[in-house]
């Protein structure tokens, strides 16, 4: 045993390769794992850089309908018919219910009754008062017996006016047992049925036109200043895009805060009436990094890019913020001065 020992030593071919094989065994061991190779850099790339941009400042409110009104009737009766429904488009004057009339009927004929009065009245004071006049003028008859056939004469003119004037209230009367629309727009509201009693004042229908819009928001006095009567911002209602005009700008009743009305056109009904609606108030420049929307990778909630080294490609996860238009802002991860992959879909776009 020993003689063998002292063999394997004596012979330097021996040794060397179990030294080398120990060595191989170490680093298989105790080295880390080599890492595997990066994705070659392939495709169209792309340099990002800092864009100016201007700042904004948002602001949340209702798009309310400009012109909204709930019609009710001056009579006291029983609704007899309902003619609109909910959702309904309606024209300036068109008939939206009506209301049990038929007690104005006897007043009615009360009143032509009283016309009929009052015009033979007028007629017999006429002939009175020419009479009057030609006998006055053969000094048959003294003056004050001429005045007092024209006071006559004056009384039943205005007897006869009072009459007419009694038939034309009572024509408005009945006229208020149709209800009908102050303005072309949109039934919002139906508040009674055929049959309900209706009393002075009550609410009937609600009608809105929704071809003008009114944004009501709050800003703080630094983000209101720039602001002014005319200037146009932009509005979002509902996800939809558009611009508004500043109709005001004025303090609110919360202590520091100024309020600002945008007017919205919305003759094509592009924007829903009592949406949650977005204005963004332009706050001056910034410098941001855009990069293009086809250029994001998404794996699950994360997002990223694929970014170009010297060794080749690798992911580099990032955040987003707004999207302006086809591309969409880098909050952080990404700097001015790095190169981005595309893939091949944006890069034959």
């Amino acid at each position: 045993m020993t003689h063998s020992r002292f063999s394997i030593l004596a012979n330097p071919r021996a040794v060397l390769p179990l030294a080398v094989w120990g060595l191989m065994a170490c680093a298989s061991e105790g080295a880390p794992p080599r890492p595997a190779d990066a994705p070659a850099a392939t495709g169209r790339t792309l340099v990002v850089h800092d864009s100016s941009v201007t700042a904004f400042v948002e602001a949340a409110g209702i798009a309310e309908p400009v012109l909204q009104a709930t019609v009710s009737s001056k009579l006291m009766g029983t609704v007899t018919a309902v003619l609109v429904n909910e959702g309904d488009r309606v024209s300036a004057g068109q008939s939206l219910a009506r209301i049990d009339a038929r007690d104005l009927d006897a007043r009615r004929q009360q009143v032509d009754a009283g016309i009929a009065g009052a015009t033979a009245a007028l007629r017999e004071a006429e002939l009175h008062a020419t009479r009057l006049r030609a006998l006055y003028a053969d000094s048959a008859v003294p003056r004050a017996q001429l005045d007092a056939a024209e006071s006559g004469l004056a009384r039943a003119e205005a007897g006869v006016r009072s009459a007419k004037a009694g038939a034309a209230e009572l024509v408005a009367t009945a006229d208020y047992s149709s209800i009908r629309a102050p303005f072309p727009g949109t039934v919002t509201q139906r508040l009674v049925d055929p049959g309900a009693f209706a009393a002075p004042g009550a609410p009937l229908i609600t009608v809105q036109d929704h071809r003008r819009l009114r944004v009501k928001v709050t800003l703080a006095p630094n983000d209101a200043r720039l602001l002014r009567k005319g200037a146009v911002v932009e509005v979002q209602v509902e996800g939809v895009s558009g611009t508004g005009v500043v109709e005001a700008v004025l303090p609110a009743q919360q202590s520091g805060l100024y309020a600002v009305n945008v007017l919205v056109e919305n003759r094509e009904l592009r924007f829903a009436a009592g949406g949650t609606a977005t204005v963004r108030v332009p706050q001056g420049a910034r410098r941001v990094v855009l990069i293009p929307q086809d250029a994001v990778r998404h794996q699950g909630d994360l997002t990223g890019v694929m970014l170009r080294e010297e060794s080749g490609a690798r992911i580099r996860w990032i955040r987003l913020g707004r999207t302006m238009g086809d591309r969409v802002e880098v909050l952080s991860g990404l700097k001015g001065g790095e190169t981005i992959l595309l893939p091949v879909a944006a890069a034959g776009a």
